[in-house]
């Protein structure tokens, strides 16, 4: 039964309790509990709406926190997300980590993340480290496109959502990377470029085959093909772009001509092509074109702007945390893939040599 007269305040620096706020306010203990714990909808059963007001106010006065550890034993639940993505130091990683760690909060979730550095041992290690924290379910962005150790995992019954890149047949959010592959050839046929290369970012990242599938497919479409030897991986950063554009830039392929645009599918890559073009006097956006792939903060504001496909990243991060939430209250869910857009700026122009008002060969039709 409910008393609407609180005891007297009870005095001393004691941490504040479920019981220091039931004898504050008369109540049953239990009846507090419900109130502060339960969803919304269910702390009207508890309580009369005044006495849900009464017990929030003084709660948020008292400056309750509830004990985590207590809430877990109870509920059998942590409300614990674990993340694993590569390197929290790539901006795209960050950005998507922290469209999950803003949908968490609105669902009263906490995340922690973990690096584990593309490293399949290194990968299986924080995973066990992650469940043993008793999450109640994984995010991984991360995954290598055959899925054979997601395969594994799935077999443990842990709800798990992948973000950034796709694998097998679990459920993920990614961009759309194959229709971003196509703006990027789209963009660069309009510009009459038909001696084109591919720096393909990691062979077992879902993200830089498909952004490279689009892009060549497209190409093909056109009646252009992009040879092989023009399609080279590196490392998702800088040096590795870099180091792919000084070995495609210093090849001769059987006497093709020269390479007149470079899309690589990610930024950093891309700013490593931008290096190497200078080094060797080449003029970026005449001499040469190059396209990134991401559209992070920092393409906008390089000495020349770089053109871009934008990736919804925050989105991709929000949209995991959502579904992943539906899939730990036994929904089923569908992975899904985000549109792109194509960002145009000052590093991509005419090919070199195109007569005025002569397109090239056009890109073909979506």
């Amino acid at each position: 039964m409910e008393i609407d007269n609180p005891a007297p305040p009870i005095a001393g620096q004691s941490p504040v309790t479920l019981r220091t706020l039931a004898d504050r306010l008369g109540l049953h203990v239990s009846t507090v509990s419900r109130v502060l714990h339960a969803p919304p909808d269910e702390q009207l059963r508890a309580a009369s709406k005044a006495t849900v007001q009464r017990i929030r106010a003084l709660a948020d006065e008292l400056g309750y926190r509830p004990n985590p550890h207590a809430t877990s034993l109870r509920t059998r639940r942590s409300n614990l997300v674990g993340v694993l993505v590569p390197r929290l130091s790539d901006i795209v990683l960050a950005t998507i980590y922290e469209g999950i760690e803003e949908s968490a909060a609105e669902h009263g979730l906490s995340t922690f993340v973990t690096n584990t550095r593309d490293v399949p041992d290194v990968q299986r290690a924080r995973t066990e480290m992650v469940l043993d924290r008793r999450v109640d379910g994984m995010i991984f962005g991360d995954a290598y496109v055959d899925g054979a150790f997601l395969d594994r995992v799935a077999a443990r019954n842990v709800p798990f959502v992948l973000v950034s890149r796709r694998a097998g047949a679990h459920v993920s959010v990614t961009c759309d990377d194959y229709a971003g592959g196509r703006l990027a050839a789209e963009h660069l046929l309009s510009l009459g470029h038909r001696s084109v290369a591919v720096i393909a970012g990691e062979p077992y990242a879902s993200t830089g085959i498909d952004r490279t599938a689009g892009f060549v497919d497209t190409f093909a479409e056109a009646g252009i093909e992009v040879p092989t030897g023009r399609i080279r991986h590196s490392r998702f950063d800088a040096r590795g772009g870099r180091v792919a554009a000084d070995d495609l830039l210093s090849t001769e392929l059987g006497g093709d001509r020269p390479i007149t645009a470079l899309f690589a599918v990610n930024d950093f890559a891309a700013i490593g092509v931008l290096g190497a073009a200078r080094d060797r006097g080449l003029a970026v956006g005449s001499d040469l074109s190059v396209v990134g792939f991401n559209d992070t903060p920092l393409a906008a504001e390089l000495p020349i702007p770089l053109t871009t496909v934008r990736s919804p990243m925050r989105q991709m991060g929000r949209r995991g945390l959502e579904l992943l939430v539906r899939r730990m209250q036994g929904e089923p869910v569908e992975s899904e893939r985000l549109a792109p857009a194509l960002m145009v700026r000052a590093t991509t122009g005419g090919a070199p040599g195109r007569k005025p008002g002569n397109g090239g060969p056009k890109a073909p039709a979506r």
